[in-house]
């Protein structure tokens, strides 16, 4: 009896086991990743909703541009400000410093100034036959910007402009070398381009390639990840990131800004006021750079998922700026710029061009002013941002009302029509109408402006804050 028992316990065990696998079953994959979902620093979560787009019945003269359209949009992340003067510097300075790695790298200089000491490390490997000994970085090893030997200082050289050391003994950056060298994928047919044939670009064409597929046609003739290689969806990019501080002599005609000029950007005083001078080109690198930046920090920790940041579509952003309220014309709600008390609710140009009379003659810090329902701030006023839209008037009649948006990528030969980007929320300079939610404007996607500046979103992959990515995957 106690080897029929002891034979019923090892079967039980068998089934146990054969079951875990399955049973033949269709079960699912069962070492799937765990989901880490973390509140992203500095942002705000908008919930999904439904609203109407545009600036409504109520606003007949400007319903031309404005037209009215429901719309559903996804939940999302949000910053909570614009992009500071001091979130920017630290793009730029990663920039600088990456380039400073590869200068003194290239020189084989280390700290002390020793030919192949500290900042490189060598491994052989082989190559068609021939032995050959790349240079490997050390990313880790401290830049010495303040050392005083002459070959690290020539290294470093090209980062700094060439002045004569009595000029205030003063090294400025060297604005033209902060390149940012990136690539990402971009899985929108209407951008596809042909990498046998470059000139051949989305539905800019309406031309066919070797395998008759359309560029820009319907379902049946876009171009399919199945079979087709991958490689056609990565777009690479190389973008000044630097921003232009001399837009606030440009943008202004016969006016005395240069104080500004040399201190918006530069000054600590000036650190937690929006960025500007940034083009919608950069503001694209910004946000490829900050989710670079993001996702090597979970692969560090092992976190498998990707996070992505990017700008707002305009439906998002002018969803995000009502706070929930439906036809208001400012974020704070209520028809007026002012409160009861008559004090101003936003930054803009006030009273036939008095801009201190909000208290601001320039843009203001960040947060100053109250935040909407959502607790977004400076949705109206302080700075315009970029949107990822491409502007077009009759956009509204062509794009769907589930997240809407309609986005082309203009290159350097299209017409000047084509460059054109959203932008929302209205600027310090600006009066009051381009402050309402509704309204739209544009500007060039490589110009830049002394009252635009941006702000990043994240998609949120669930339907509600409390719930989304704490429910695991069940493998019977």
């Amino acid at each position: 009896m106690k080897k029929i028992a002891f034979a019923m316990i090892v079967v039980s065990v068998v089934l146990t086991a054969c079951s875990n696998k399955g049973d033949g079953q269709l079960v699912g994959v069962k070492d799937r990743p765990k989901m880490l979902e973390t509140e992203p620093f500095g942002m705000v979560f908008v919930p999904e909703g439904y609203y109407m787009m545009g600036a409504g019945e109520q606003d007949v003269p400007y319903a031309y541009t404005n037209q009215s359209k429901p719309v559903t949009i996804r939940p999302f992340w949000m910053d909570e400000t614009e992009i500071t003067n001091n979130e920017y510097r630290q793009f730029v300075n990663w920039v600088r410093d990456s380039l400073a790695h590869v200068l003194l790298g290239e020189a084989d200089i280390s700290e002390e100034g020793d030919k192949g000491g500290h900042y490189l490390k060598y491994e052989k490997g082989e190559s068609i036959g021939e032995v050959i000994e790349p240079k490997l970085i050390n990313w880790n090893e401290k830049i010495p910007w303040d050392s005083d030997n002459e070959e690290v200082q020539a290294a470093l050289s090209p980062l700094y402009t060439k002045i004569s050391t009595r000029f205030y003994h003063y090294r400025g950056p060297r604005t033209n070398t902060s390149m940012f060298n990136y690539e990402y994928w971009d899985f929108d047919y209407r951008n596809y381009r042909d990498p046998k044939n470059p000139e051949i670009f989305g539905a800019a064409t309406k031309e066919f390639d070797k395998e008759g597929y359309e560029y820009g046609g319907l379902y049946a003739n876009r171009p399919s990840s199945l079979g087709q290689g991958a490689e056609r969806f990565i777009r690479h990019e190389v973008v000044n990131i630097y921003p232009d501080t001399l837009c606030w002599a440009h943008d202004f005609a016969y006016s005395f800004n240069e104080d500004m000029l040399e201190n918006y950007f530069n000054n600590v005083k000036f650190d937690n006021y929006p960025v500007v001078g940034v083009n919608w080109v950069q503001a694209k690198a910004f946000i490829h750079w900050r989710t670079f930046l993001r996702n090597a920090w979970l692969a560090s920790k092992g976190h498998p998922q990707e996070m992505r940041f990017r700008l707002p579509n305009e439906a998002e952003w002018e969803y995000a700026a009502r706070g929930g309220m439906s036809l208001n014309p400012y974020p704070h709600g209520g028809p007026y710029a002012t409160n009861a008390k008559g004090c101003f609710l936003l930054n803009f140009k006030p009273q036939r061009g008095n801009y201190r009379a909000d208290g601001h003659t320039y843009p203001a810090i960040v947060a100053h002013y109250h935040p909407n329902d959502y607790g977004l701030f400076d949705m109206a006023g302080n700075v315009s941002e970029w949107c990822e839209d491409a502007y077009d008037k009759s956009s509204v009649n062509f794009t769907h009302d589930l997240n809407p948006q309609y986005r082309y990528y203009a290159q350097k030969d299209d017409h000047s029509s084509k460059k054109r980007k959203v932008i929302r929320g209205g600027s310090w300079k600006d009066i009051s109408y381009y402050c309402n939610v509704s309204t739209k404007a544009f500007e060039y996607q490589d110009t830049c402006a002394s009252f635009i500046g941006f702000r990043c979103v994240q998609s949120y992959m669930g339907h509600d804050r409390e719930d989304a990515y704490k429910t695991e995957s069940h493998v019977y």
